[in-house]
């Protein structure tokens, strides 16, 4: 696997990281963006523990109730990231990642693998729920 980011996938990490996108930008792509971004420098842990904290300060910065931010989900989204750069193999950027496999797009994706019992419970939001239909390929 050889995901690479291109340099408009460095643009926009270092405007996210740095407060210049606004919440309106911010989307489900905007997400899947930020963790192939971050997944194609560092490992499923360490991207993780980035992507948190980027988001956690976006929210912050554009004064948006930190009740927003979603352990389970968070992490759960970068794991099926990692998963989909495995299957599409040698990528130069999102754009190109995300034209392998449109899956990701789908915001219900993550009903494969949680009920919506757990993956809505409040405490999925402040912890990380593992999936209780079907795991999330690990690497």
């Amino acid at each position: 696997m050889a995901a690479r980011s291109s340099i408009g996938d460095a643009l926009f990490l270092r405007s996210f990281e740095s407060g210049d996108v606004s919440p309106s930008d911010f989307n489900h792509r905007g997400h899947l963006r930020l963790a192939y971004t971050y997944l194609c420098e560092y490992d499923v842990d360490s991207a993780y523990a980035k992507m948190k904290i980027s988001i956690q300060s976006f929210l912050n910065r554009n004064n948006i109730d930190a009740d927003n931010y979603h352990e389970t989900m968070t992490k759960a989204w970068v794991q099926a990231v990692r998963h989909f750069i495995e299957m599409a193999g040698d990528t130069e950027s999102f754009e190109e990642f995300i034209v392998f496999d449109k899956r990701l797009l789908d915001t219900e994706i993550m009903l494969s693998h949680y009920s919506r019992e757990r993956l809505f419970l409040s405490h999925a939001r402040s912890c990380y729920l593992p999936p209780d239909l079907q795991a999330i390929p690990s690497y």
